[in-house]
């Protein structure tokens, strides 16, 4: 039987509880230990039940509980001081209000993804990830961002296996009511809502969900709503899900209407505008069009509009290869713009010219995302070194006439959010050394470039973590592993095995990631009977926990999925090496702190950035990687090993493949395993892993954090682009656009007559005297 109307009903909390409800809505319990230590006393059996989540554990707590903790004084003065510990935390000084005044009053960041918590699945890999870190980050420091996003009732697919090993998607149904959002409301109760022009005068509404992250809001665009036809109110049921038109009408809702939502909720709540709006990733780049429509609303002409909106607009790019950025045919990207749809003040060939690839190597009849975005932005970033490199490299053609290392794209090395990451037995660990206020400061706010502190960990407390952290991921992996066993058919007498599966004293390697060929996830497997050694080793084995998803479409993907299971079910290794299916935040935040190695081999230099390796290493574990995104950038002997590469113009896939992976066969047999089983003298400690244990906490730990990335963003890239944006008011954006407009047209009257040398005097070089002929005759010119 269809339902005809979903209803959700939640108990009334008593009056003194009523600041669960405050700090059930705020994500901020998501990377603080003590409100959920809160929440967990609540009704302990209840909180593992929900996953960890409040908003869950709320609604199915029963009454006489709630009337029993309503009169409990030791837990309400726990409540008091934890309500008020995040009210000093939403209300108090921080790191941006310490800040000079010329800082942005706000700055608008969207994204198609955000990983915040498992209690909110609106991500589906890294990107995600790492857009709900720099919100995270934004909040612990300050920063006046407003998250702007799309709300998936399907959000991203839910991952299973078949017997034999082939993966299954399944999309559970999201209802809002039961998320920790709360609806953008007017003043008269009703929900706010956008709304866009779709051809044939249909249109296309959605509302504006909130979710609070911390001190930052996070704005959610929903179209499944009544006044919706049922095409359009299924423009937000899948992440990355749909075909051509459903994405690019999914990525006109995230930037148009993700500039209207933002204009709604400062209305509503008085909240500054943004005067920096920053684009993560090419998907929401129609958010640079539509400021263009609202500046020409007010009188400007297009290219003036243009000019004023590049000034405040900052744009990420993380994808290292064209195939990973969306594209849409010419024709169906005009359909949706002009006259008869949105934008109708704005020609649809001046829309068409920001996405077309008109430079060589392009294909014309292509609309891209990312090159929109680049033209729509006067500063752009890649995430580490080596991808800003890349970065210059692909995108070249758009500024044609410049060596690529002139290319303007630079580069800000991503971070991840330590309290969100780091297991609390590390922080409790950090904290008996420095006090638990410098801790938190050292994990959000960073600045240090290294963590003296812990030289002064004993090694023998620093080996017991790594066991005790060990032995969690151990059981973890079991829970898991009968779990996916039996959704793959397998009844309870056939899993006693799993009860011998991995060991809490054995070196473990953990590689979990999405699936794309290029993150080479069946590497290892390139020499079965050398990794079999390996985990079988009589004195020194190791195991292996892999996870990972493979995108719906990319059966590619699915194979190595299947291959990898394959092997993992073999009852000769399936005790060393495990496949755990449904890879997501709850699984990472286990898996990241209990294993000793954390294993990359990307195809250099396919890997933007790969912040895994960060979380892990935040907890003491050591990175094992090809130099390719960030470990290119900050690998050192001293704390991890870099697998050698093959990456020359002229090898055969197969055969570098065959090479990188005997290199890491080389680096496992003989430097990994030996530094972790071989013991010192008196101590019985293998006393070179614990010291290099404590290099990547000390060195490594200071520079992955997310905290140190949105400094970077708000010093290099929010500021310059909030005093471009200032100073680019209407008569100076008419003035620049008219100039631009000049030079362009006489720029092909402009020739080289002669070029002169002559020796310099001193030791200089050369001097350079050229004749520069132009439509205002003929100048001389000196270098």
């Amino acid at each position: 039987m269809k339902a005809i109307r979903r209803f959700t009903v939640r108990p009334v909390l008593p009056e003194p509880l009523r600041p669960l409800s405050d700090l059930a809505r705020n994500l901020r319990w998501s990377w603080h230990a003590e409100t959920r230590d809160l929440f967990q006393s609540v009704d302990p059996e209840r909180w593992a039940a929900s996953g960890g989540d409040p908003v869950r554990l709320l609604g199915s707590v029963p009454p006489a509980r709630l009337a029993d903790l309503a009169t409990d004084r030791r837990f309400l003065r726990r409540l008091a001081a934890v309500a008020g510990d995040l009210n000093d935390y939403l209300t108090g000084e921080r790191w941006y209000q310490a800040q000079p005044d010329e800082l942005p009053a706000a700055i608008a960041y969207f994204s198609p993804e955000f990983g915040i918590t498992a209690a909110l699945p609106q991500y589906s890999g890294g990107l995600g990830i790492l857009a709900g870190d720099h919100l995270k980050a934004a909040s612990d420091l300050g920063v006046p961002l407003i998250g702007v996003g799309l709300l998936y009732r399907h959000g991203y697919f839910r991952q299973t296996l078949s017997r034999d090993g082939w993966q299954q998607e399944h999309y559970p149904v999201l209802d809002p009511h039961e998320l920790p959002v709360v609806l953008l409301e007017e003043p008269d109760g009703t929900p706010a809502q956008v709304a866009l022009a779709l051809p044939g005068g249909r249109r296309l509404h959605a509302r504006i969900w909130l979710a609070q992250v911390g001190r930052v809001p996070l704005l959610m665009l929903d179209s499944d709503v009544e006044e919706n036809d049922l095409g359009e109110r299924g423009v937000t049921d899948r992440l990355y899900g749909g075909g051509s038109e459903h994405r690019l009408l999914q990525e006109m809702l995230l930037g148009i209407g993700g500039v209207r939502a933002v204009r709604t909720y400062c209305r509503l709540t008085g909240h500054p505008a943004p005067e920096v709006f920053h684009t993560n990733e090419g998907h929401a780049g129609f958010l640079g069009l539509e400021r263009i429509a609202e500046l020409c609303a007010e009188g400007l002409d297009f290219d003036s509009a243009l000019e004023a909106v590049r000034a405040g607009t900052v744009f990420t790019t993380h994808t290292p290869v064209p195939a990973g950025i969306d594209r849409f045919d010419r024709e169906l990207v005009a359909r949706h713009f002009g006259p008869d749809a949105e934008l109708p003040r704005i020609d649809v060939e001046r829309v068409l010219k920001l996405g077309m690839e008109t430079y060589p190597g392009g294909e014309p009849n292509l609309f891209n995302m990312a090159v929109m975005g680049l033209r729509l932005a006067q500063r752009a970033n890649g995430v580490s070194l080596l991808h800003g490199n890349v970065s210059r490299e692909m995108f070249s053609g758009l500024w044609p006439g410049f060596d690529a290392d002139e290319v303007p794209i630079t580069s800000v090395t991503n971070g991840v959010h330590a309290p969100t990451w780091v297991a609390p037995e590390v922080f409790r660990l950090g904290a008996r050394q420095i006090g638990v206020h410098r801790a938190e400061d050292a994990l959000t706010v960073g600045g240090s470039d290294r963590w003296d502190a812990v030289a002064d960990i004993p090694d023998q407390e620093i080996w017991e973590l790594r066991r005790g952290l060990r032995e969690q991921l151990v059981t973890e992996v079991r829970e898991r592993l009968r779990a996916s066993w039996r959704q793959r058919g397998a009844g309870t007498a056939e899993l006693g095995w799993i009860d011998g599966v991995l060991d809490p004293d054995v070196l473990t390697i953990g590689f979990a990631r999405r699936v794309p060929s290029y993150k080479r996830l069946t590497l290892m497997l390139r020499d079965r009977d050398r990794l079999m050694d390996l985990l079988l080793h009589p004195e020194r084995p190791v195991q292996i926990v892999v996870a990972g998803k493979a995108h719906p479409a990319d059966d590619g993907g699915k194979r190595l999925v299947q291959e990898l299971v394959r092997f993992a079910d073999d009852p000769r290794v399936r005790h060393r090496i495990v496949f755990l299916p449904d890879y997501g935040m709850g699984m990472a935040q286990k898996l990241y702190p209990g294993c000793d190695i954390w294993l990359n081999n990307p195809l250099r230099p396919l890997e933007a950035c790969g912040t895994s390796g960060m979380k892990a290493a935040l907890n003491g574990c050591l990175n094992l990687s090809v130099l390719d995104g960030w470990w290119d950038e900050w690998f050192q002997p001293d704390f991890g090993w870099a697998i050698p590469t093959a990456d020359g113009v002229g090898t055969d896939p197969d055969h570098r493949d065959d090479i990188e992976a005997a290199a890491l066969y080389d680096l496992l047999e003989q430097r990994v395993t030996p530094s972790f089983y071989e013991r010192g003298g008196q101590s019985g400690l293998p006393d070179r892993w614990i010291e290099m244990v404590r290099q990547t906490l000390s060195l490594l730990g200071p520079k992955v954090l997310a905290g140190r990335m949105v400094r970077e963003y708000v010093e290099r890239l929010y500021l310059p682009a909030a005093l471009a944006h200032r100073s680019m008011g209407p008569d100076a954006a008419r003035e620049l656009a008219e100039w631009k407009g000049r030079v362009r047209a006489a720029w092909p009257g402009v020739t080289v007559d002669h070029v002169e040398t002559s020796a310099a005097a001193g030791a200089g070089g050369a001097r350079y005297d050229a004749g520069v002929a132009g439509a205002g005759g003929a100048r001389g010119a000196r270098a």
